[in-house]
């Protein structure tokens, strides 16, 4: 829950007064997200691996050693109050920014209270919600702060920091990694709720597994779906249908611009590379009900065809440039079948990268080797003057070889003779390692 007091979007002092500083009284109705908000770290579910005692949160809060950090993760996992239990942990006072309603003239405010209070020896902690907003200079201010110790930061960001941050700025905080909530962690949020409203939800094992799903790893969305079910007056526990039709079904957590697109788009991809159709089956679903345009996923699918099977299955190209016409002549959701048809065929094909290593070995070579020209037996002589030169001289036509194969070598004369293809021993480019091996003996007997 962001709690920021005014246009500025600035909060500041502790957990028991933060909705005094909202001009509410401590008696007046609070959302159950807020009034379940744990009040030590010991109570914050699902974040363990940062909140253990050897983790880097329980290891900083054990020596007493504040350092600033930047908690990225998925929204209601536990950033803002992670935030504040730290300011209470340390005994700092606490100052909230919100980046989408701040800006430099909130910042210079915001740092030159905090030099005041640390000359009288309280230090502060600065939680910058969604602190990617903020723009390049807008975050190279909080440099010198944090280095003189002015301020203790804590940023918050539901997006790739490695994109949205300042080097500068990452150098000097910590990044730590929060985890959409699991299963057991959303359950014993529901039990706390329950032990707040002092009974039971009316709702059945299948409708509370149902509750869980919708919340979607959001701790606070699934407080604010728990608190419509606790208002209901049921005369029997609600099914997964009347549940449905209760609250609204939260949408596909999916940024089609953001770090989200970048990440399933790659676990489709790896799937496919990983020869496993029904996981490469689940994220080709979860980018259409996030909404993907299928065209780009059928990008990725072409690519795939190439870089991961190649001529190990030389229809698989075919098979994706078959999906893109047929999407781009039956539209949706008719043509999506197509994507799954073609997601299917790559991802039980078989595999090989031949094809991409014999790209990068061939373009190094190119590098390595610089302009060096053709022999001169391969060069075409159009004119007298070529000819006297050597041009095609000594070129030995393939179709009237022995064999159909002359094994004449085609590589420039200062260069050795590479091995760029090495076909995998799977699928098609089985048969044409034969072919390369075949050939590569006859060379070997002519001496070539």
């Amino acid at each position: 829950m962001t709690c920021a007091a005014g246009a500025a979007g600035r909060y500041s002092g502790s957990m028991s007064d933060l909705f005094e500083a909202g001009g509410l009284a401590d008696g007046a109705p609070r959302p159950l997200a807020d009034r379940l908000r744990p009040a030590s770290l010991a109570e914050v579910v699902g974040q363990g691996h940062l909140l253990a005692k050897d983790g880097p949160i329980g290891r900083m809060v054990g020596a007493n050693r504040p350092h600033s950090i930047i908690l990225w993760g998925p929204p209601g996992t536990g950033k803002t109050t992670i935030a504040r239990l730290l300011s209470r942990a340390f005994k700092l006072h606490f100052e909230q920014l919100s980046a989408v309603f701040s800006g430099v003239a909130d910042l210079k405010k915001t740092f030159e209270a905090a030099r005041a209070r640390r000359k009288i020896g309280q230090g502060t902690l600065l939680f910058v919600d969604e602190i990617h907003r903020f723009n390049r200079s807008q975050q190279d201010s909080f440099l010198p702060v944090v280095e003189d110790g002015t301020v203790v930061l804590v940023g918050a960001t539901t997006e790739n920091p490695s994109f949205e941050l300042n080097g500068a700025l990452l150098s000097r905080a910590q990044v730590l990694v929060l985890r959409r909530l699991d299963d057991a962690a959303l359950e014993t949020l529901i039990a706390r709720a329950e032990s707040h409203y002092g009974r039971k939800l009316p709702l059945t094992d299948d409708a509370r597994v149902s509750l869980r799903a919708m919340a979607d790893g959001d701790g606070r969305y699934l407080l604010n779906l728990v608190e419509e079910v606790a208002a209901v007056e049921a005369q029997a526990p609600l099914d997964t249908a009347a549940l449905t039709a209760l609250v609204q079904k939260r949408a596909p957590l999916y940024d089609k611009s953001r770090e989200e697109h970048y990440n399933l788009i790659s676990a489709l991809h790896k799937s496919i590379r990983g020869s496993d159709p029904d996981a490469a089956l689940y994220w080709l679903a979860r980018m259409l009900a996030g909404g993907e345009q299928p065209l780009y996923i059928v990008r990725r699918l072409v690519r795939a065809s190439i870089e991961d099977i190649g001529l190990a299955d030389p229809q698989a190209v075919v098979q994706a440039l078959a999906a893109k016409d047929v999407y781009d002549f039956l539209g949706s959701p008719e043509g999506e079948i197509a994507l799954v048809q073609c997601v299917l065929y790559l991802a039980s094909a078989p595999k090989s990268n031949a094809v991409y290593k014999a790209h990068g070995a061939a373009m190094r070579a190119a590098e390595e080797h610089g302009s060096l020209m053709p022999p001169a037996h391969i060069l075409n002589a159009p004119t007298k003057l070529m000819k006297n030169l050597g041009y095609g001289k000594g070129y030995e036509y393939d179709h009237e070889a022995e064999q159909g194969f002359s094994g004449q070598n085609y590589f420039p004369d200062a260069m050795e003779r590479q091995s760029l293809y090495r076909p995998k021993d799977t699928g098609f480019e089985r048969e044409i390692a034969k072919r390369l091996e075949y050939w590569a003996g006859l060379r070997a007997k002519r001496g070539r």
